[in-house]
């Protein structure tokens, strides 16, 4: 029997009888179904229960890249009683799948030898009209579907900060710092830095409308409210993640950073900024 043996007080991970029960996030395919059967087999072997339902999981195991991770975490719930861990399908890098689905031994080692541990990932959460309430492991967009530009009055608490106009705003997480966030030139951020980080997309700068011109981070317990301006274009497109939601009719959108955050499993020695360097230099 395998098990994760190293003491939680120094950052490992004991899997216990409670931590025992798998649910496998996935895209079907002939190909992935094929390299599943081995994996499948593994858990068996070592005492592991595979669930067809998400909600009777302890550990909920996306397998494919980044945008299945994070669809995993939406589709479930952004669970705070259980860990995700990130395996990629294919040979591709990413900031949350830190194990290959074709090596098993890597596995295996890192499990016997407790080279693994849980880390945090901040969360954010977007309240739409002072109604629904979404959360985003690493990005909320709010863009223009009009050929026109969108006007938006940015709040910092409650400073009126900017008038912004132009294609829309992004507002990343640390985590999500190297997604969208970067490439409109944000910062690269750390995740252990409780924050959120505030990113234009073609903001127009004349005489009448003036934004900062470059992103900004925001502490945790910052507030953002960005109130969207009603002149026909009131109905962007909310990005959460990857997925994009068309709600009608949008007075406001207010951002902060939540009180919950997504456990995952990681391999020890290999960090955020490894990750970083690997995917990027």
């Amino acid at each position: 029997m395998i098990k994760w043996q190293h003491p939680l007080h120094k950052g490992g991970f004991i899997v216990s009888d409670q931590r025992r029960n798998l649910f496998f996030y996935y895209h079907p395919s002939h190909e992935l179904d094929e390299k599943l059967t081995p994996l499948f087999q593994l858990a068996s072997d070592n005492d592991f229960n595979v669930v067809n339902e998400s909600k009777e999981a302890n550990i909920i195991i996306a397998i494919g890249g980044d945008g299945t991770f994070l669809q995993a975490v939406r589709k479930t719930g952004f669970r705070q009683d259980c860990l995700y861990v990130g395996i990629r399908s294919h040979n591709e890098a990413g900031l949350y799948c830190d194990f290959d689905i074709d090596d098993h031994d890597e596995m295996i080692a890192a499990m016997k030898n407790a080279e693994v541990e849980v880390r945090r990932f901040p969360v954010i959460e977007a309240t739409v009209n002072g109604e629904s309430t979404y959360q985003c492991l690493n990005e909320c967009s709010v863009r223009s579907t009009l050929i026109k530009s969108i006007v938006v009055d940015v709040h910092i608490d409650d400073l009126h900060f900017e008038t912004f106009r132009g294609d829309g705003l992004v507002i990343a997480t640390p985590t999500g710092s190297t997604a969208y966030n970067k490439s409109v030139n944000g910062a690269v951020v750390d995740p252990k830095l409780p924050c959120f980080q505030v990113s234009e997309l073609a903001s127009l700068n004349n005489n009448r409308y003036r934004t900062l011109g470059s992103s900004f981070i925001l502490s945790g317990e910052r507030t953002l409210k960005l109130d969207v301006r009603q002149d026909g274009n009131d109905h962007p497109v909310i990005g959460m993640d990857n997925e994009a939601f068309s709600i009608r009719n949008i007075r406001d959108v207010t951002i902060k950073l939540s009180d919950d955050v997504i456990k995952t499993v990681k391999m020890k020695h290999n960090t955020y900024w490894d990750r970083v360097k690997r995917t990027f230099l």
